[in-house]
């Protein structure tokens, strides 16, 4: 059951690759104010799964809590890393208002590159939650969803202006989200041999969580200054920490 569960949950994941259409059928200016929310609101999820759901489950285990919280930092320390190796910040999520460059293919490769490589750490992420826990599956799905809904409608602008029509561009995309399937798939696969696996896994995907709301979201929400929009930002972000808050009940 834990199976149908994971490969369901990554595989809704990697169809919002399709959400980039989105961007063709809105102003560019409409896509940014509603992703400046959506940004809000999975920085909130993000935090609340890891520190609602994730960590507390963690520390059930005194044992080997302090351990947890090693492998933690390593979760952060690598997705650290592993932006600086595809030279490509993953959660850029609202579009440029710079003109279109159609000679700058390399960036959208690199970022393909990166967008595949975020994608399958999200199916690492997602399966090693539901192997812990389904509600915590439940919870991190959630997150990750609400998360991806700005960053693949981001990603496609970036490939848009690195050159790419609007065709290739949407399929690029959604031929990046197949990894997270891989990704879970891996986890499920060496679960099956070694039952250890999910005492390093879930700890080390809080990390990588924690690394996205506090290295890419909240630093772009930092971006916008005027205060209107600043309190509905404090608001969607209270909104997604409630939102997990509520998946408990469901535990």
């Amino acid at each position: 059951m834990t199976t149908l569960y994971t490969l369901s949950a990554v595989l809704f994941v990697s169809l919002l690759s399709f959400l980039g259409i989105f961007f063709f059928l809105f102003e560019e200016k409409t896509i940014r104010q509603l992703l400046l929310y959506f940004v809000s609101l999975s920085t909130g999820a993000l935090l609340g799964d890891v520190f609602i759901h994730i960590i507390p489950d963690l520390a059930e285990s005194q044992d080997t809590f302090g351990r947890s919280l090693y492998i933690l930092l390593s979760g952060i320390l690598f997705s650290f890393v592993l932006e600086k190796i595809v030279h490509w910040r993953h959660c850029h999520v609202l579009p440029s208002e710079t003109h279109h460059d159609h000679h700058h293919h390399p960036m959208g490769i690199v970022s393909i590159v990166g967008e595949s490589m975020h994608n399958f750490i999200d199916g690492l992420v997602i399966a090693a939650a539901f192997l812990a826990s389904i509600p915590i599956g439940v919870s991190t799905t959630i997150a990750v969803v609400l998360h991806e809904i700005p960053h693949e409608v981001g990603n496609v602008a970036i490939l848009l202006h690195s050159g790419y029509s609007k065709k290739r561009a949407l399929l690029l995309n959604c031929l990046s989200g197949v990894t997270s399937i891989v990704g879970a798939l891996i986890v499920l696969l060496f679960a099956a041999t070694d039952s250890n696996l999910v005492a390093f896994i879930l700890p080390f995907a809080a990390g990588n969580l924690l690394y996205i709301a506090g290295s890419d979201l909240i630093p772009e929400l930092h971006k916008e200054t005027a205060l209107k929009k600043t309190l509905g930002q404090l608001f969607c972000i209270i909104v997604g920490m409630v939102m997990m808050y509520g998946l408990k009940f469901i535990e």
